[in-house]
């Protein structure tokens, strides 16, 4: 089964993921970035410090740095965590002096000036004037490893709004951009049998303009051909109409004046060849004004009146009034459609259940309460491949009767015009076996 493909979802998905991959790619190099501009603040920072505390060491502020055997450790102070401890250490290496929170043993880094890393720490050393005393700082490094990742998280934040607005947007400016696209399908699928009038092209963007031109072109060609057909149809069932109708006239003269049966015989069958001519041209009139748009008009028409004049007058034909019943409606059915285009649609099926349905069978025509009209016969059931083949012209059924297989073609083709729906049902609505064309026309 094949999907359909829309143009939005990949290019949204693209988009996304580029977008996604910019701002991760954005991200990672300002914390880059971030992380070797925080190691040069932090090393100037715990440079600086070193020597100033190397400045007060020198200076002789410390209490018995140059001899004391146990280190002496500076007063605690009110923080309860230092950022920066350090070390004051003799030559060989002893430690004389440390910070609250620096360790008793000497630090893992050796006693030459300039910076050194550890596991934990980032070292700076600086010697005395003299060489006898050198002072180490230690930062630790989960402290720059916590101030990156906390502006990381700071930078990622914002993304986790932007991204979904930014997400968002590109929806909104991708639907406006294949709006026009939409337009143009939506334009072209209304285009059928009635309604072959060119797509607006003055009002497309240029590039969907070639597209529509084509399809402009080839509904001219269409209508051109479409024309040619229903004037072809018009022309010869109008043309046939009289020579048939004299023809017909001549053939029962003379069926009335042969003296032998043999004679007559072959008569009749010239007078129902002529008069299934007949039908076959008048059918053809019926297409060619359903083709043209019989069934559209503004005036609102009581359809009842309509039906019920069709019914009555195959009432009154001796060769099927009994078998017509008529379930008329008590209320008016007002409808915006064409009188002679109801009249063809009434006819043809009323006509349609009486060649088709079973022989001495009786033909039912209702409206419901919904204003649908209904006209079922008797007959064998027909599979749903079979009712669906029955609209297309020149299609006919698995039967014997007479017919040229468009009585159904025309009425499906003037409801639709209409506005409405012609279904076809088997079995009937009523149970049993039998077809049911059921007419449904908005109110």
């Amino acid at each position: 089964m094949t999907r359909n493909r829309s143009i939005i979802r990949p290019l949204m998905t693209a988009l996304t993921g580029a977008l996604v991959a910019f701002w991760l790619g954005a991200i990672g190099l300002g914390i880059f970035v971030m992380r070797s501009e925080f190691d040069e603040i932090f090393d100037n920072a715990l440079e600086e410090t070193t020597e100033r505390l190397l400045a007060i060491v020198e200076e002789g502020h410390l209490p018995n740095v140059q001899g004391g055997e146990q280190p002496e450790r500076a007063p605690p102070t009110p923080s309860k965590h230092e950022y920066l401890v350090y070390q004051v250490r003799t030559a060989d290496g002893v430690v004389v002096f440390r910070s609250k929170d620096a360790p008793v043993e000497p630090f893992d880094a050796p006693l030459t000036v300039g910076f050194h890393d550890s596991e934990k720490y980032r070292f700076y050393t600086a010697k005395s004037s003299d060489g006898a005393l050198f002072l180490q700082t230690a930062d630790r490094l989960s402290h720059r490893r916590e101030a990156v990742r906390e502006s990381a998280v700071t930078m990622l934040i914002p993304l986790a709004i932007l991204l979904p607005v930014s997400v968002l947007l590109m929806i909104w400016i991708a639907r406006r951009a294949v709006d026009p696209i939409n337009k143009l399908r939506t334009a072209i699928s209304e285009k059928d049998g009635g309604n072959l009038s060119p797509v607006e092209t003055e009002t497309i963007p240029r590039e969907l303009r070639p597209i529509a031109q084509s399809v402009n072109l080839l509904l001219q060609r269409v209508k051109a051909t479409i024309d040619a057909e229903r004037e072809f149809a018009t022309n010869s069932a109008h043309e046939l109409r009289t020579p048939v109708a004299g023809a017909l006239a001549q053939t029962q003269r003379l069926l009335a004046e042969l003296p032998d049966e043999a004679s007559k015989a072959r008569a009749r069958n010239i007078e129902t060849a002529l008069t299934k001519l007949g039908r076959t041209s008048e059918k053809l009139l019926q297409l060619a004004r359903a083709d043209a748009g019989l069934g559209q008009t503004a005036t609102v028409t009581d359809l009842s009146k309509v039906l019920n004049l069709i019914v009555r007058d195959y009432q009154r034909n001796p060769a099927t009034g009994k078998r017509v019943t008529y379930s008329a409606s008590a209320d008016p059915l007002m409808r915006a459609v064409d009188v002679d285009a109801f009249g063809i649609v009434a006819s043809n099926l009323i006509e349609n259940a009486i060649l088709h349905g079973s022989p001495g069978g009786t033909i039912s025509v209702s409206v419901g309460d919904d204003g649908s009209i209904s006209i079922a016969n008797d007959g064998p059931l027909l599979s749903a491949a079979e009712l669906e083949s029955l609209k297309i012209r020149f299609r006919r059924g698995a039967t014997v009767a007479k017919g040229a297989g468009l009585g159904l073609a025309i009425a499906d083709t003037i409801v639709r015009q209409m506005g409405g729906v012609l279904e076809l049902r088997s079995p009937a609505s009523s149970g049993g076996d039998g077809f049911e064309a059921r007419i449904v026309l908005p109110r």
